[in-house]
């Protein structure tokens, strides 16, 4: 694999720039424009500028060249259902809010949906975006105008969870994220599309909102003012075919005139293929695979915890003094399962944003690391062929907060394929 920076000149030319313009109109070193000369690596705020000052994507400065494809199992049939998802006569217009680094976007792109519009505040999120899928609007949402968005045929959001998750302080709308939800409605009312799909965190559900009632029981009684018929449930990511134990809410409004209620699809009972052992198997040349050091805190105990296991299993007497608190009142601390290390004949548990090893099982079986970028970019379904940006320890930090919050792409597009079915097909026949 390496990374070739030809579309950036082939760009230049189509402007009549040239390489020094670039350098002043971004405001560029010498150094970085040496380096891509020389088709090296440079930053991602670097990136950055050279799309501003452009004003285009990451596929007009950049490409990865060489990623190694997935052989063809011989057992394998080629699957017509996939092949007729891709090419869609008509397919279903998406408008993407909170879109994140695009977990959600891919799943839907993958079942056959043409995204027309995107938005994330987040400019990380912008940046991974950009390089995988194409333009994303970068601004506030709240100050978007409802008529710079597409129509569309259906709108997904995936709001901000901090305020309503089980390890936050849970303000829920007593926090100004969450609100935001309110932006979707202002959408949703003025586009009127014909599905709905809202993601968060199962906290969501007992967050109360201000006049009293369950905040999820406001945002259904919302969208029903709305005319579309509602549906919600936590669902456990697994249940769908991706290898991990993630529970998120996930909601879904019909249209009313579609005169359906959405049915969530059957869950999967056979889940042997979800464990560790079958995800971790990643070849040596895909790009992303470093890691975030653990503080040397963190570094000790993990080298004591067996694949398996957790803070419970080191000895009492090598534990610091805040977690032999703990142990010697497990029912006051409600027994935390701090540091789980999962093996690797078990299905991990939730990747979250933090990356932190009191929050999540972030530790590989049989390593003394974190999993690596590519590692949780598996779990999360990410495809090989997704890049994320690790130049430097603070764009390798980010990442794992932006694959964390990501929906796992798998999930997205086993809903876009069960939605499509329910709300679309029938245009289609």
């Amino acid at each position: 694999m390496r990374i070739s920076y030809k579309p950036l000149w082939h760009t230049l030319l189509e402007k009549g720039m040239s390489k020094e313009d670039l350098r002043i109109k971004a405001k560029l070193t010498t150094n970085a424009v040496a380096n891509m000369g020389k088709d090296q690596n440079i930053s991602m705020n670097t990136l950055l500028k050279i799309c501003e000052a452009l004003q285009c994507g990451f596929d007009g400065v950049v490409e990865i060249i060489g990623l190694p494809s997935e052989p063809a199992s011989e057992e394998q049939e080629p699957n017509i259902k996939e092949a007729e998802t891709m090419h869609r006569a008509n397919p279903p217009r998406l408008v993407s809010l909170f879109s994140g680094c695009g977990g959600m976007d891919k799943g839907f792109e993958n079942a056959g949906y043409q995204r027309v519009w995107a938005n994330d505040f987040d400019v990380d999120a912008q940046a991974v975006f950009k390089l995988n899928l194409g333009e994303i609007d970068g601004r506030d949402i709240t100050e978007v105008p409802v008529e710079d968005i597409p129509d569309c045929d259906i709108l997904t959001a995936g709001f901000p969870c901090q305020p309503f998750s089980n390890a936050g302080n849970r303000r829920g709308v007593y926090d100004s994220r969450g609100e935001l939800y309110l932006e979707c409605l202002r959408i949703i009312e003025n586009k009127k599309p014909r599905a709905v799909l809202f993601e968060n965190v199962k906290g969501l559900l007992s967050s109360k909102h201000q006049n009293g009632k369950k905040l999820i029981e406001v945002i259904k009684e919302d969208l029903e003012k709305l005319s579309y018929r509602v549906n919600y449930k936590v669902i456990n990511a697994s249940d769908y075919g991706v290898p991990q134990n993630r529970e998120r809410m996930i909601l879904i409004g019909l249209r009313e005139d579609l005169k359906k209620t959405f049915e969530f699809p059957p869950v999967q009972k056979d889940k042997s293929h979800l464990t560790l052992r079958h995800i971790l198997d990643i070849p040596s040349d895909l790009p992303n695979q470093k890691y975030w050091p653990y503080s040397p805190q963190a570094q000790s105990m993990i080298e004591m915890i067996p694949e398996g296991g957790s803070w419970k299993s080191i000895p009492y007497e090598k534990l610091s003094p805040r977690f032999q608190r703990i142990r010697d009142d497990m029912k006051r601390y409600h027994a935390p399962n701090f540091y789980r290390r999962f093996g690797r004949d078990e299905i991990n548990g939730t990747i979250t944003a933090s990356a932190q090893p009191e929050n999540c099982g972030i530790t590989h079986p049989t390593e003394n690391r974190r999993y690596t970028i590519r590692e949780i970019a598996r779990i999360q379904t990410f495809p090989d062929d997704f890049i994320f940006i690790d130049d430097s320890l603070k764009d390798v930090v980010a990442m794992y907060k932006l694959i964390g919050n990501a929906v796992p792409c798998h999930l997205a597009e086993v809903m876009a394929t069960a939605i499509y079915q329910q709300a679309f097909e029938e245009d289609n026949a």
